[in-house]
């Protein structure tokens, strides 16, 4: 789960299809590959100091050309091939674990990345263990991207859910949003998730008028951000709304227009002062589409905007 920032589309790992079918080149990889190692609540294996904690495959004594047991995640652009296990699977151990908000705030890009993928695979085989369709037990094949049915013969391939997340302005605020349990004064732009038969855009339509009442005029996709609590990918749009008086039900617990000096006041260094706004995680799109909105209303004010 890249950081939010900007948007990448290089660096990330390979995720090599290629060799998902190929028993004796996962093998090959093994000796010498990384293997992330996650407990049963999904946190990682970490060294003291909370970097990575990722032995070789040599190191391991269970993985392809063993077991199987171990998850092909990809390879890197030395060609040093990266797996996950689950924890209980071997004998080593490591000083700390580390959750996926905190490796995404805390670590590298890249192994937050690597992270983020392997926790996604791990709830995904968790969870469908057994065929939706006959009931029968589920192996899993093609480097544990496959699960097939051992009973009738059913194919069940990872999960993921896509959701909206929208900064919806009406040219001069900021709609956000709160939840009930969230933290004192903490807002977010809106989401929610794609229903069958919609696109995108109606998705935003919809969601950001069941969640507000506020009514969407025009909507433009911007980037996305895999979300793998447990398996979400994040579609970021900003969209032109109408001046509405935002109305909520049971979703939203609060929903408000914030000024431009009100969210830039929440940014400047997160400072908690005790009464004023606080936005979403850096780590999140959230964050990043507010922070492109303020960027867009700068620009209008000084006259830079195209």
């Amino acid at each position: 789960m890249p950081h939010a920032d900007q948007p990448e589309c290089h660096g990330a790992l390979d995720r090599a299809d290629r060799l998902r079918g190929d028993p004796t080149a996962l093998a090959a990889l093994w000796a010498n590959a990384r293997v992330l190692l996650l407990d049963d609540d999904g946190r990682a294996l970490a060294e003291a100091d909370g970097s990575l904690f990722a032995p070789t495959g040599a190191q391991i004594s269970q993985g392809p050309g063993g077991t199987g047991a171990a998850i092909f995640l990809g390879v890197d652009g030395s060609g040093c091939g990266w797996f996950s296990l689950d924890a209980k699977l071997v004998a080593l151990h490591a000083p700390r674990r580390i959750d996926l908000r905190t490796a995404a705030a805390e670590w590298p890009a890249f192994e937050a990345g690597v992270y983020a993928q392997a926790r996604a695979l791990q709830h995904w085989r968790g969870r469908y263990r057994y065929c939706n369709v006959c009931g029968g037990e589920i192996g899993f094949e093609r480097g544990g991207w496959l699960g097939r049915c051992h009973q009738c013969g059913q194919e069940h391939y990872p999960r993921t859910d896509p959701a909206v997340i929208v900064a919806v302005t009406d040219g001069e605020r900021l709609l956000l949003g709160r939840q009930p349990g969230w933290a004192p004064r903490r807002y977010s732009v809106l989401a929610g998730f794609v229903e069958p038969g919609e696109t995108l855009e109606q998705t935003v339509a919809r969601e950001v008028m069941e969640e507000s009442g506020v009514r969407v005029r025009a909507c433009r996709y911007l980037a996305s951000q895999p979300w793998p609590f447990p398996g979400q990918l994040m579609l970021g749009f900003i969209a032109l709304a109408h001046p509405d008086e935002p109305q909520v039900d049971d979703e939203l617990e609060d929903a408000r227009w914030f000024s431009v000096d009100e969210v830039r006041a929440a940014t400047a260094g997160d400072v908690d002062d005790g009464s004023s706004l606080r936005l979403s995680a850096t780590i999140s799109i959230s964050r990043w589409l507010t922070h492109c909105w303020l960027q867009t209303m700068n620009a209008k004010r000084t006259g830079t905007s195209r």
